[in-house]
């Protein structure tokens, strides 16, 4: 057989067997439906993911929280949650805020959330690592550079849970239930 004839039954060959794997797939995957991870969207119009986190958010400026924003919670969403770590603190890993029982209705939390346990859109605060209700900016050794991340959960329940909970008891209350989550990274330099 010459080369020519070869190549032709083996590309023959290449195109039946690509048939047969298609013919026995089960179709075209689905599109995304609404609310999926997909589409969740988490954001904060006062910074980009992976940027500086402006210094008004920090422990050298006023140390307020920023505004954050999302959008495609997932269908079957009954409660958001939010936790803000440092995990390369000196002393080991810092929780610098936790916001959870969001209602899922709840698209924003804005800039300067006050330090108490029950905020005013029904969402409770948990206890940071200074044993302190509300958000602590992060704050690096002098000259180094703090990593700190934002993830917000989408979960299928609500629970009832009072203000002032650990992230041990954080953690349990995400496990189990997370439907989506997405995170934002900033950076910190003192």
């Amino acid at each position: 057989m010459s080369s020519k004839r070869r190549i032709e039954h083996l590309s023959f060959v290449l195109l039946a067997v690509a048939f047969l794997i298609g013919s026995c797939s089960n179709g075209p995957e689905p599109p995304e439906k609404k609310g999926s991870n997909a589409l969740f969207e988490f954001s904060s119009p006062a910074f980009v993911n992976g940027a500086p986190l402006p210094g008004k958010h920090t422990c050298s400026g006023e140390n307020v929280s920023p505004p954050l924003k999302w959008s495609g919670v997932p269908e079957g969403t009954k409660s958001l949650a939010l936790i803000f770590q440092d995990p390369g603190a000196p002393k080991g890993a810092r929780i610098l805020w936790m916001v959870y029982n969001i209602p899922p209705s709840i698209t924003e939390l804005p800039e300067g959330i006050q330090a108490v346990g029950i905020l005013s859109n029904e969402a409770k605060q948990g206890k940071n690592d200074f044993n302190e209700f509300g958000y602590k900016g992060p704050c690096p050794p002098e000259g180094k550079v703090a990593r700190a991340i934002f993830k917000l959960y989408a979960l299928d329940d609500a629970p009832k849970l009072p203000p002032g909970i650990t992230e041990k008891e954080f953690v349990s209350m995400v496990e189990g239930h997370n439907l989506a989550e997405k995170q934002l990274m900033v950076t910190c330099e003192k």
